[in-house]
């Protein structure tokens, strides 16, 4: 089997995967990533123990146990850019034998569940409230560099770009699907529909403060559109990226997001930090159940 070059998969001294300063024991199959590094202690604080703390750079990694589950939470920081680190070093760590440098012949699924914040393109989405995304609409042309095979759902994409008359100059959009697995067992009662992915805060989400955006109107036409039923329910950074990537390798992915603002009705949350509490125990004990 052919190994894979030292500038391809780097480790540190340690042995360690570069970015994330983690060895395989370090982390359980089942990862609640959050942007925020400041979050992970807020959600490891429900541990009944902690039995792994490390950090580098952005990247913080608490590992231990609720309701009788192993459970690694783990900080991305922000941006489509920053979940293709994670994702392909997650991998990497369960699926590629690190000391002899070879892929697995057995792989591992991970099951990688996104608690984020996020603002709403309806309505009649209240702040504090909670949005799970059925699916990831990518504008960060992150997937475009891989051979992704047939994970797109490419009906909703072509139907986005003519209901919206995408700029040809922007990278192409891409849909993808969350986990069947996962929706089914953490989406009760939650707001569910398309998430759209942007590749930046400000322009690339239609916000304007001395540059004008390439189209000043997106956000409204993103707000009608409608696929059977589907329609673009928010707007974050990590989504789309975290569920190609996922399902390219094989791995469980999904995104639940409490909604901080609402664009639409030029709200936002005078404290979030009550509901972010809400959505981290709620999905801590779904995913335990």
């Amino acid at each position: 089997m052919k190994k894979i070059g030292d500038s391809e998969l780097i480790l540190n001294p340690d042995g360690s995967i570069y970015h994330l300063n983690l060895r395989p024991e370090d982390i359980s199959d089942l990862i609640l990533v959050v942007g925020d590094q400041d979050r992970v202690k807020t959600i490891s604080k429900h541990f009944t123990n902690i039995e792994c703390q490390k950090q580098n750079r952005e990247f913080v990694t608490h590992t231990g146990t609720y309701n009788g589950k192993r459970i690694t939470a783990l900080s991305t920081g922000i941006g489509t850019d920053n979940i293709d680190i994670v994702v392909n070093e997650l991998d990497a760590l369960v699926n590629i034998d690190l000391e002899k440098r070879e892929i697995k012949e057995k792989k591992t699924s991970l099951n990688i569940i996104r608690l984020g914040t996020s603002g709403a393109l309806q309505g009649d989405i209240p702040v504090d409230n909670f949005v799970m995304s059925e699916y990831g609409l990518g504008f960060d042309g992150l997937l475009n560099f891989y051979q992704a095979g047939n994970i797109y759902d490419d009906e909703i994409t072509e139907a986005f770009i003519k209901h919206t008359g995408y700029d040809s100059k922007l990278a192409r959009p891409y849909t993808v699907k969350a986990s069947e697995v996962l929706i089914k067992k953490l989406g009760d009662g939650l707001f569910k529909g398309i998430t759209a992915t942007a590749c930046g805060f400000y322009g690339p989400q239609g916000r304007q403060l001395r540059i004008v955006p390439t189209d000043p109107m997106l956000n409204e036409k993103m707000e009608t559109f409608n696929f059977n039923g589907h329609r673009i329910t928010n707007f974050e950074m990590e989504t789309s990226a975290l569920y190609g990537l996922g399902k390219i390798l094989g791995h469980q992915t999904v995104t639940i997001c409490t909604i901080i603002a609402n664009r639409v009705l030029k709200q936002y949350s005078k404290d979030y930090h009550p509901a972010v509490e809400k959505m981290i125990q709620t999905v801590l004990d779904r995913i335990t159940a």
